[in-house]
């Protein structure tokens, strides 16, 4: 049996107020050609469909046509609901769904009812997991000690055992400990919201969604599929594909991926202002993708985001790195802070920000401000 393995489509997402529809929609289509070339015994979706949990009308609108040309192709779909999902909206009409083999998962009610699809081998039992917090594990076990997202799953798969002698896949859309991840995804400090990969050990494939660079954890069976799209610079160098897998009889698992090559790209550029916008260093490129420049300038260049838009349309982000930006800054510390007054403190607070004192006049306006936010001496 042959899958097509997708994840955190996020449909309605946009970067630095940039929409990225047109790109989805673009991407889509691309994974469409791929499906009709691969010809798949079903497509996994996993999770992250919507970029927020009250999507637009647009991206219900683009999710419902992609969804409705799957169906077409008479494969089975299955969708399960992640951290940026409404699991109630994802669940809106799945049995209507049914009819046309599009599964969604429900919103967790602590039951993992599995779907059976079979081949020349017998029985694939699969399960839809939807993101799972602890609370909502609590409410469906009160009597279960549930204080973190590791006992959260450990208790959900402990009240629905697995018939491991049959072959079995999972959908889930979590954090798994050892996981690679970037700045564009969701992740609690300290790794709280992390999973043990060993809690899958009874299913022969782990298609997971969530973090958004394509990679196994322990086991290659283990795997996340990564973003069709680059949603953020963090992952300006990552490459996108779709994850084909291959399951023959028990045991037996063949895992490929198909590269995606989106409508933009996103490329980063540093260098000085006047290097960057040279005719023989964009000449030749593609100007239309997302870019991200860094000025190493070190006297800011006037409206240089309006400038460099002339050559590159879609610069979505613009920084500098010179020795302004570079100096390490102090926190203001000491004992005496508390008999400084409000202008001693935000003039030494100036002075390392910038790296030089505030003149008169702006030692001034600090002052007046000062008196007017607080009423007090500055």
């Amino acid at each position: 049996m042959k899958l097509i393995h997708l994840s955190d489509l996020h449909i309605g997402k946009r970067i630095n107020d940039f929409s990225m529809l047109d790109d989805q929609r673009y991407i889509l289509a691309e994974i469409l050609d791929i499906i009709d070339e691969q010809k798949p015994d079903a497509v996994l979706i996993l999770g992250d469909v919507y970029d927020k949990p009250i999507p637009s009308a647009e991206a219900v609108q683009l999710v419902d046509s992609f969804l409705t040309r799957l169906a077409d192709r008479d494969e089975p779909v299955f969708v399960i609901s992640g951290n940026h999902d409404s699991a109630a909206r994802i669940a809106f009409g799945s049995q209507l769904m049914r009819s046309r083999h599009v599964y969604m998962s429900p919103v967790f009610d602590g039951r993992l009812d599995p779907i059976e699809l079979c081949d020349e081998y017998g029985p694939i039992d699969v399960y839809l997991l939807p993101f799972i917090r602890p609370a909502d594990v609590r409410t469906c076990f009160p009597d279960e000690d549930v204080t973190d997202y590791n006992q959260a799953m450990k208790v959900a798969l402990a009240h629905n055992p697995i018939d491991t002698s049959r072959r079995n896949i999972i959908l889930a859309h979590q954090f798994i400990t050892g996981a690679t991840t970037c700045e564009s995804e969701e992740i609690r400090v300290g790794g709280l919201d992390t999973i043990d990969a060993s809690l899958f050990d009874a299913f022969d494939y782990v298609a997971l969604g969530h973090l958004h660079v394509a990679q196994h954890v322990g086991r290659a069976e283990v795997r996340y599929c990564g973003t069709p799209l680059k949603y953020s610079f963090s992952e300006a160098k990552h490459a996108k594909s779709v994850t084909v897998v291959e399951m023959g009889k028990k045991g037996d698992i063949e895992i490929s991926s198909i590269p995606l090559v989106p409508r933009r790209d996103m490329r980063e550029i540093k260098g000085p202002f006047e290097k960057i916008t040279a005719p023989d260093v964009w000449e030749g490129t593609d100007i239309d993708d997302y870019i991200h420049v860094t000025l190493t300038d070190e006297v800011d260049v006037v409206d240089a985001i309006g400038k460099l838009r002339a050559i590159y349309p879609n610069l979505m982000r613009l920084d500098y790195d010179n020795k302004r930006t570079q100096e390490q800054r102090d926190v203001i510390t000491g004992p005496d802070m508390a008999q400084r007054s409000p202008l001693e403190l935000f003039s030494e607070f100036f002075e390392k920000q910038n790296n030089q004192p505030m003149t008169p006049e702006q030692k001034d306006l600090v002052t007046t401000l000062i008196q007017d936010v607080w009423g007090e001496q500055a």
